[in-house]
């Protein structure tokens, strides 16, 4: 184990998860083009993806927290009526929610072993490129409104987007932000809901996996790395934090073609990843 490396990956999910260019695909791609010494079916590697998750996860629940505390006791103090606009907010993202949790409960690993091939990933990036591109031309023709204007119906379809990040190359951020932009919303509240939709299912993703962590780490006894894969996280959730931050801010000022300049790295990260592959 290269304890460098690993901090290198936890850097790289931390930045990827948010920006719309596919942690999952990164992943893949980076350490296999750059040699990475990184056994993946070792014993610890579970247990480092599970704290990157949660990592990432209670970064956006820190950057996020007003909003969680608006929502949530808005929702308790009105007794979960849909007349208030944040107690509605709250079930928007639980339906949101939906589509992903069930698909991702039923068809992850499948989804992971049928596409998680170093040319399928390259290809699925360079799509996720092209719909970032579409996003864009999108937005100049959708109406423009912010979140109190969005239907269940049209959660529920941005959260049956956000389940193509199941597939490694897709970007569950990008995903959910070109959705929001089909169904109305500005960059900036696309943005939001993509964000606070984030946190509920990767928190879940990384909570579920915790017994397994315990479990590996009783197992190995004092031979599992537990302090690099605690740091690990600590970095993820940093730099999620600072990702979260810069991506709302950029949102919030780009009103014309945002998406674009990660659609065009990800089209050349996609066509670069695979010339790089055949020439090696």
């Amino acid at each position: 184990m290269n304890t460098l490396h690993l901090y290198l990956l936890a850097i790289m999910q931390g930045v990827t998860e948010l920006f719309p260019v596919s942690s999952l695909g990164h992943s893949v791609l980076v350490p296999a083009l750059l040699q990475w010494p990184i056994n993946r079916d070792a014993f610890w590697f579970l247990p480092f993806v599970v704290v990157l998750h949660l990592g990432t996860a209670s970064a956006m629940l820190l950057y996020f927290w007003r909003d969680w505390a608006r929502i949530i006791g808005a929702t308790v103090r009105s007794r979960g009526s849909l007349a208030d606009p944040q107690a509605r907010l709250l079930w928007l993202l639980v339906a949101g929610s939906i589509p992903a949790g069930l698909l991702g409960l039923m068809f992850e690993h499948a989804l992971k072993r049928l596409f998680g091939g170093f040319m399928i990933v390259a290809v699925f990036l360079i799509l996720n490129g092209v719909m970032l591109i579409w996003g864009d031309r999108l937005k100049k023709r959708a109406a423009q409104h912010g979140l109190e204007r969005l239907s269940f119906r049209r959660a529920l379809a941005i959260g049956l987007a956000q389940s193509m990040a199941l597939i490694p190359g897709m970007s569950r951020s990008g995903a959910t932000v070109v959705a929001g932009l089909s169904v109305g919303l500005d960059y900036e509240a696309a943005a939001r809901f993509s964000f606070l939709l984030a946190t509920p299912i990767i928190g879940a993703a990384g909570i579920l996996e915790v017994p397994k962590l315990l479990f590996h780490h009783a197992a190995a006894g004092h031979a599992a790395p537990l302090g690099t894969i605690l740091a690990a996280g600590g970095l993820a959730g940093v730099f999620a934090f600072l990702s979260t931050w810069f991506l709302m801010h950029y949102f919030k000022d780009h009103e014309v073609a945002a998406l674009r300049p990660f659609g065009l790295y990800c089209v050349l990260a996609g066509v670069g990843a695979t010339v790089l592959h055949f020439v090696a």
